[in-house]
Formats: structure tokens, C-alpha cells, sequence
């Protein structure tokens, strides 16, 4: 069978398709220590596992309406006044199921043939995937080791062109961790606002991983609320990657072709999944706090010992709960190295070059996982390099 044309565009997700190769792997009977897949493994909160339930129990099996029910949509407009600032209403609100819908939704309403998206380099691989889906051209922002993988602002300002309709950013930043300061995002907005038909997609989805200081989304600034579209969701913060609820905030302008899409699409979010959501946000917050601190000891585990192994070099990420060390003195290539991590290691991680051109030389660690399986995995990975050197 010939397929369309339009599906040679598209790509996958790396970490999907890994966690598929380690699964297949442990159906034979080898054990894997997984750090490939951005899947917290906390528990998802009490109080939210039971409002969930409670849905259900209650018959709330039926249709919403697409955009969302009005009490998540009104609880999320709520939350982002009270970390955003500024005036979010309800019917700025789409929820979905997870974020990646709504970057799909958003770059065939705004991108086409001639239409030029700036994006991460490194950085999530469905972004260029999607781009060139939607057939609209992808202008890559280099973020470099040697910077801290922050954007070069100049750099940055000299790829908007009149063609320029959509820049992507992504803080705390996968796969990096960098997170952008307010500078950075105040010289961003400057940016952005003297291009009056460009607009900023704000992936915020690891806004509550954070190690130091705060999160300045750049729809706070003056001027860029309705310039913005901020993507957030439940997976990351409340450990709710498996019942797939994201959300954007969007200009009033997008939200009805954005809707449109979805409902040609999905029809609507699982209605229990959103009682849920409601839950999360309006129930106790500590699980925020604990999950980080609990992150923060991991990250101080996994790049202290990375660090330990020959030839691989890991900066601290400032937020977010991945590593991106350096492999390129240890003489194998970024897939190599993949490859051989979980056949000869039982360490399942990512190729860097899936994340982008500049991804070469690099790999990407989740440490979503316990310390006791970060301290495992060092050591197998410590054992496999050193045997290959």
C-alpha cells in the first residue's frame, strides 16, 4: 500500500520507540533499568486517583464538551492567574489529551507551505516533525553546550524573517534543562512584538521542576498575552502521564479553529480524566514540592556519576528531570552509544541526534526513576565504557 505523501514528514518520538525495543528485551528475561522514557515514577496523588474513580463511579463516561468541562477549564484559567499573572478567562482554555494534539492543532491553524516556525535545536523532536507536517518550514535555534543550551538572542533575533509565523520555545527545557531567566524572556518579547503576525508557543509542561529561582512564562510580559499560546499539562507535575491531560492557553483568535480541529480529531478529553485534573488543581500541593526535592537528589546522583564515567561530560540541568551529557570522547556516536547503553548495559536511554541536528554527540537521560536504579545504571553504564575503551 502507497501511503500519502505528507507521512514521509513525520517522525516519531524516540522515547516511544525505545521504551518498545527495553520492553521487548525484558519479554526474554533481561532486566532494563529504564531512563529513556519522561514518565515520573511517583505514584499519581491520592486525592486525584479518587476523584477520578469517583467520575466513574458516578457515571461520568459521556461526552464533554470539546474545548473541556467549564470546572477544569474555569480551575485551569484560575491557576494560571495565580502563577501567570495577568487575566486568563475560561474561554481562553482548550483541553486535550496531553499537549501534543494541541501542537499539531496549532501548527495547521497557523503554518503552511511558505510559513517558516522557529524551534529548539536541540530539542523535543515532535516540533520539526510536526512543522513539516503541516508543511511549513523549520528554522532550527541552535542552544550549545557552551551556553548553558541557552538561546544566542542574536542569533535568534537574526532568524525571524517577514515568513516567520510561529516561535517555539520550551523552558525548563527537554532535552536540556535549561530554563530561560526573565531577561532572556523579556529581550525574547521585544522580539516578538515588532512582528505583528508572529506568535510565541510556550511549552511550560515541566514549569514546576525547577531547582532554583522561578518560572517566567513570557505570557506575563506586557504586550505577549495575546501573542501566547502556553502549553501545560497534568503528566510531569502531578504524575498523570497515563491518563493524558494537557491543555493550552490560547488568544482568543485561535481558540475556535483550534477547537474545530479537535473536534474533527478526538471529539473531546476523557470527561473522568478531567474531574481528575480538577482535583489536582485544586487539592493539596504538596506533592509538587516533594516530587522536586526528590528530583533534585536524583539529579545531583545521576550527573555526580556520569561525570565519574570516561570520556562523558554532564552539565547540571536547571530544571526539568533530564540529563544531556556529552559522549563524544568515548568514541562511539550518540546512536552507538543507545544501542550498545541497553544491549551490552541493560540501560535504556536516547540517542541525542533524535533530538536534533546539534543532538549529535550527546544522549538523553530521564532520571524519573529511583535512586536506587540511577546508582544501578551509573555503575553498568561505568562498566560497559570502560570495557570498550
Amino acid at each position: 500500500m502507497e501511503v500519502a505523501s505528507r507521512m514521509l514528514h513525520l517522525g516519531t518520538d524516540g522515547a516511544f520507540e525505545m521504551l518498545a525495543q527495553a520492553q521487548a528485551l525484558e519479554s526474554q528475561g533481561k532486566e532494563i533499568i529504564h531512563l529513556e522514557i519522561g514518565d515520573p515514577d511517583f505514584p499519581t496523588p491520592r486525592h486525584i486517583v479518587e476523584a477520578g474513580m469517583q467520575a466513574l463511579r458516578d457515571g461520568m463516561t459521556h461526552y464533554s464538551a470539546t474545548a473541556g468541562m467549564p470546572e477544569l477549564r474555569e480551575a485551569i484559567a484560575l491557576n494560571s492567574r495565580e502563577i501567570r499573572g495577568g487575566d486568563t478567562e475560561p474561554g481562553n482554555v482548550v483541553v486535550t489529551p496531553g499537549t501534543k494534539p494541541l501542537v499539531l492543532y496549532l501548527l495547521l491553524a497557523l503554518a503552511g507551505p511558505g510559513v517558516e516556525i522557529i524551534y529548539p535545536d536541540p530539542g523535543n523532536p515532535v516540533y520539526e516533525s510536526l512543522i513539516r507536517f503541516a508543511g511549513a518550514s523549520p528554522v532550527p535555534v541552535q542552544l550549545l553546550e557552551k551556553n548553558g543550551y541557552h538561546p544566542d538572542l542574536d542569533a535568534l533575533a537574526g532568524s525571524i524573517t517577514d515568513k516567520t509565523r510561529v516561535m517555539i520555545l520550551n523552558s525548563p527545557g527537554d532535552p536540556c534543562g535549561s530554563v530561560l531567566t526573565k531577561q532572556e524572556s523579556e529581550a525574547i518579547a521585544s522580539l516578538v512584538l515588532k512582528h505583528p503576525e508572529l506568535y510565541v508557543l510556550s511549552d511550560e509542561t515541566y514549569k514546576d521542576t525547577l531547582y532554583a529561582g522561578e518560572h517566567h512564562s513570557i505570557s506575563s510580559i506586557p504586550g505577549m498575552r495575546e501573542r501566547t499560546i502556553v502549553l501545560d499539562g497534568f503528566s510531569k507535575n502531578y504524575a498523570m502521564a497515563g491518563w493524558r491531560l494537557g491543555y493550552g492557553i490560547l488568544p482568543e483568535e485561535l481558540v475556535a479553529p483550534v477547537v474545530k480541529l479537535a473536534n474533527n480529531h478526538i471529539s473531546c478529553t476523557a470527561t473522568f480524566t478531567q474531574h481528575a485534573g480538577v482535583a489536582a488543581l485544586e487539592g493539596p500541593q504538596d506533592c509538587l514540592h516533594e516530587m522536586t526535592a526528590e528530583f533534585a537528589n536524583r539529579r545531583r546522583l545521576i550527573v555526580d556519576g556520569l561525570k565519574s564515567i570516561p570520556g562523558v561530560d554532564c552539565p547540571e540541568p536547571e530544571g526539568a528531570f533530564y540529563v544531556f551529557p556529552s559522549v563524544k570522547n568515548t568514541g562511539m556516536t550518540s546512536t552507538e552509544f543507545q544501542n550498545r547503553a541497553l544491549n551490552e548495559a541493560g540501560v535504556a536511554l536516547l540517542s541525542g541526534a533524535g533530538f536534533g541536528d546539534l543532538g549529535e554527540g550527546y544522549v538523553r537521560l530521564s532520571y524519573a526513576n529511583s535512586q536506587e536504579n540511577i546508582i544501578r545504571a551509573i555503575d553498568q553504564l561505568d562498566r560497559f565504557v570502560r570495557s570498550s575503551t
